[in-house]
């Protein structure tokens, strides 16, 4: 019989791969002692078709075989098994039993918002101090939630002082923390985007040097790549590979000199991008004047106009001491048959006046075919658009559920142009692709044709983010065979069969990029930061691993209070890329947050090319690079030394 968890401990409620991806990182790297609360098979079983059952069952069994082989890979010291609880729902009763009252933090992963608010707010009542991590798709509805539950914490505790324990709420959104990386792995195919509300950072691949050639290392040098260079079938994609020929993280300036032949992730751009949206981008969302009507109904009206502009000269000419305004009056009555016969005029007038009543004639057509058009484009606006002809050069993107319809936002962002395929039409995103005018293909992409209409022979890429591993891949492969090098991007959730797909697709199409990605492993990291009670600015990914982005103050960390930047670097662990030149009182709270929109300036920002001698000091805040494992050890997670240059004077 398992002991109930120790004062402290970490509570993880989910029904999915991100429950387990969290838990194993909370569990390996962090080295905290973990309670995962997991839906029960038997009560799930009740439904009419029992597949929420069989999928708790598989749910389970993945964690244990996770939690398995994590325990097996980890260190010496790492922390006691992780305790797995069985219960139909994280109600109060199964909070209690988990050991919500005694934990430092709890994290509500389940993949339905309102099962995660209601576990939260039970949770608050029965621990004030508690550090909550909420996983919401809904990013306006989480903004008020945090400040409620924040609220909560002082009226459920009056005389808990919040500034000295952290009772921080967060609320963070896996299809967020995934959507800019998925975006970028399309668009640039090796470039990798970290983008915060206003903070861009931008990161390339470059290929390997030739010889007697020099890599630009741009601002520096993220990571070196697998040794696949010459072997399309290597061992890139796999977060088991072995460290000489897999990824290498964070590398020295000496390990980057002597890996020739291998390429590097390198810090290119970093740029500042508010939440304004320029004009241009405001007048796209709605329907151009040319939209309503047809060009050779647009050529129709303009040849009309012009006729009776050049009918009205001439009876501004006909009539003598007429007014050009009377004479256009006049033009108009007849043109529409008002004004009366010109009997006893002379012949002159009555020729203009016979030729307007013909242009008239013509006219009423052409003006019920503008109408008829302007109300087809109105009736048309609501219904998605099919793509156009000569479309070529666009990204398809395959699913408009969470994660499909965060990655369309962020391509409109970046004005790439989109064509969307999906089953269902009543999917998450179809809403957002009708609002942007993204053309769409509703079908199953599995049937003859549905690709096709996509354009894909034309495409740029292709992104498979559906949740069926089986479907992303036959959707990579058809449209490969279609177009040998499409760029293709898949939403993969086992590693194995990911690292398989990938060596496979690359061996096949040697010249074509394929990318593997994992919601839940590009996720998992920032949720565990959150629960330690740090925010992360965001995740790269780097093949099948991933290099995270946070903010740290320097105070209360030897491994940076004291030193140099240069001194700061450990490789494999950590760099610090930028100081945040605000004043303390001026700082940001949370650098992932969006600038002021109240017209109020944004503080001094991030200084980036720093020098390597500058003395970091307990006052200032960094932005560093750092992988999971150097990122737990600067929290605190592992034995840590305190240096002479900690306490040394300053240079």
């Amino acid at each position: 019989m398992q002991q109930p968890p120790p004062t402290g401990h970490m509570v993880v409620c989910g029904d999915d791969a991100l429950a387990e991806r969290l838990a194993a990182e909370l569990h390996t790297v962090y080295r905290e002692t973990v309670t995962v609360v997991v839906p029960s098979a038997r009560a799930s079983d009740a439904t009419p078709a029992g597949s929420a059952g069989r999928a708790a069952t598989a749910l389970l069994g993945r964690l244990q075989a996770v939690m398995a082989r994590a325990t097996r890979a980890a260190p010496d010291g790492v922390a006691p098994e992780p305790r797995v609880l069985e219960s139909p729902a994280p109600d109060e009763a199964t909070l209690v039993e988990a050991g919500v009252r005694e934990a430092a933090a709890l994290a509500l992963v389940h993949d339905d918002d309102e099962t995660n608010i209601h576990a939260a707010l039970a949770a608050r009542r029965l621990n004030p101090r508690l550090r909550l991590v909420i996983r919401l798709y809904n990013r306006k509805l989480g903004q008020h939630l945090e400040e409620l539950l924040d609220q909560a914490s002082a009226v459920a505790a009056p005389g808990l002082d919040l500034t000295t324990v952290d009772t921080s709420t967060t609320v963070l959104s896996d299809a967020d923390t995934a959507a800019p990386a998925l975006a970028a792995t399309a668009v640039a195919g090796t470039s990798k985007v970290v983008h915060a509300d206003g903070l861009l950072l931008r990161a390339v691949e470059r290929t390997p040097p030739g010889h007697g050639q020099v890599a630009d290392p741009g601002l520096c040098t993220l990571a070196l790549l697998s040794a696949t260079t010459n072997d399309p079938a290597g061992a890139e994609g796999s977060d088991d590979d072995d460290q000489e020929e897999g990824p290498q993280l964070l590398p020295d300036a000496r390990t980057v000199a002597g890996a020739t032949g291998r390429g590097t992730v390198v810090l290119e751009t970093v740029s500042h991008a508010g939440p304004a949206q320029t004009p241009g981008r405001l007048t796209r969302r709605g329907l151009p004047f040319g939209s309503f009507f047809s060009p050779r109904l647009r050529w129709s009206l303009a040849g009309l106009t012009a006729c009776v502009l050049g009918l009205a000269v001439a009876n501004w000419v006909a009539v003598p001491g007429a007014h050009p305004l009377h004479a256009g009056y006049l033009t108009l009555l007849d043109l529409f048959a008002i004004d009366d016969p010109a009997l006893d005029e002379p012949a002159s007038r009555q020729i203009l006046q016979l030729l307007s009543g013909l242009a008239g004639l013509l006219f009423l057509p052409v003006l019920l075919a503008a109408v008829l058009e302007a109300l087809g484009t109105f009736r048309n606006a609501a219904a998605l658009r099919r793509p156009p002809r000569g479309l070529s050069g666009h990204v398809v993107l395959l699913g408009l559920g969470k994660i499909g319809t965060r990655v369309l936002a962020r391509l409109r962002e970046m004005d790439i142009p989109v064509v969307c395929v999906e089953e269902d039409p009543d999917a998450r995103g179809v809403p957002l692709a009708r609002r942007l005018r993204v053309p769409t293909v509703i079908g199953d992409v599995t049937d003859e044709g549905v690709l096709e209409s996509a354009k894909v022979h034309r495409a740029h890429a292709l992104m498979a983010l559906s949740n069926s591993d089986t479907t992303n891949l036959e959707a990579a492969l058809y449209a490969r065979s279609l177009k040998p090098d499409l760029r293709a991007v898949l939403r993969l959730y086992d590693d194995a069969f990911a690292t398989a797909v990938y060596r496979t697709l690359r061996a096949a199409h040697p010249a074509a990029l394929t990318r593997s990605r994992s919601v839940s492993t590009l996720a998992a990291p920032a949720f565990a930061v959150a629960m330690m009670g740090r925010h992360i600015l965001g995740a790269i990914p780097v093949e099948r691993r991933v290099l995270l982005f946070a903010a740290l103050d320097v105070a209360g960390h030897p491994q940076l209070e004291g030193r140099t930047i240069e001194e700061s670097f450990r490789a494999g662990s950590w760099r610090v890329l930028a100081l945040d030149c605000a004043a303390p009182d001026d700082r940001l709270p949370d650098l992932t947050s969006a600038p002021p929109e109240d017209g109020t300036e944004h503080p001094a920002g991030l200084v980036w090319d720093l020098h390597p001698g500058y003395v970091l000091r307990p006052e200032d805040r960094v932005v560093l690079a750092a992988t999971r494992q150097g990122l737990a050890e600067l929290l605190g997670r592992r034995p840590r030394v305190r240096s002479s240059h900690a306490s040394g004077t300053r240079p």
